[in-house]
C-alpha cells in the first residue's frame, strides 16, 4: 500500500491508531472490505458494528467476532498495532530485529517481544515442497555458509574442544535456495536446510528438490 510506513519509528506511529488497524486488517482481511461472518457465512450488509468495543456482529447469527479472528493475532491480548509493528519488522528491515529491540519500540517486555517474533516466524515458514508445481520455478539462486558461534565469546576449554583450525571447521553448514522476486509486487521466498558437507553430491540435490527441473539457477 502507499501509506505503508518506511522506517520503524514510522511505522509505530502510523499504527499506533486503532482506527487504522481496524481499517487496515479489513483491507487485508476481507478483499473490497466485504466482511464475512465466521460463524454462518453471512456477509455484507448483514454485518453490524459495535464501535463501542470494536466489534462486529452477524444480524444473522448474532455471533460477535472482531478482525483478529482466523489469524495468529486472534487469541493475543496485544492490540493490532502491536502486532502489525511486529510483522513489518521481520519483514523489511534487512538484518533482523532483536526482542529487545522491538520491545523497547512497541513498550513491551523482552520476553513478550520474543513471544511475538516467534510466532510470526512460525506462520511464515514455507512447508515442504511436495509436487513440481510447489517448487520455485526461477531465477533462483543458491549458497551454503557457515554458522556456529564466535570463538571469541567461548571459554577457553570449550574453544579448545570445538574450535580445531580455521575457517569452518566445527561449524554447521547451512544451504538455501532463494527463489528471486521478479517484481516489486511479489517477495523473494526462501527455503534452508542443514547438511552435512558442501560437495556436489550434498548440494544438488537440495537444488532439486526446491527447483523445478528446467530453471536458471545461480
Amino acid at each position: 500500500m502507499d501509506d505503508t510506513p518506511q522506517t520503524l519509528i514510522a511505522a509505530v506511529r502510523y499504527f499506533a491508531d486503532p482506527a487504522v488497524c481496524d481499517d487496515y486488517m479489513r483491507r487485508i482481511k476481507w478483499p473490497g472490505c466485504v466482511i464475512v461472518c465466521p460463524a454462518c457465512g453471512a456477509k455484507g450488509d448483514r454485518i453490524g458494528e459495535i464501535a463501542s468495543r470494536r466489534k462486529l456482529q452477524c444480524r444473522d447469527c448474532k455471533k460477535q467476532f472482531s478482525t483478529k479472528v482466523g489469524t495468529i493475532f486472534e487469541d493475543s491480548p496485544l492490540p493490532l498495532g502491536h502486532w502489525f509493528v511486529a510483522v513489518w519488522s521481520i519483514a523489511n528491515c534487512k538484518n533482523g530485529i532483536s526482542s529487545h529491540e522491538l520491545g523497547r519500540a512497541l513498550g513491551v517486555t523482552q520476553k513478550t517481544a520474543w513471544f511475538m517474533t516467534h510466532r510470526i516466524r512460525k506462520a511464515l515458514e514455507l512447508t515442504e515442497p511436495g509436487d513440481d508445481a510447489e517448487k520455485f520455478s526461477g531465477p533462483a539462486e543458491a549458497d551454503a555458509t557457515y554458522v556456529g558461534g564466535a570463538a571469541a565469546n567461548m571459554h577457553k576449554h570449550n574453544r579448545e574442544k570445538k574450535i580445531k583450525g580455521r575457517g569452518a571447521i566445527g561449524k554447521a553448514i547451512v544451504h538455501g535456495v532463494l527463489q528471486r522476486a521478479e517484481s516489486d509486487d511479489e517477495i523473494s521466498q526462501v527455503r534452508a536446510a542443514v547438511v552435512g558437507s558442501d560437495d556436489g553430491n550434498r548440494l544438488l540435490p537440495e537444488v532439486r528438490r526446491n527447483v523445478r527441473y528446467g530453471a536458471q539457477v545461480f
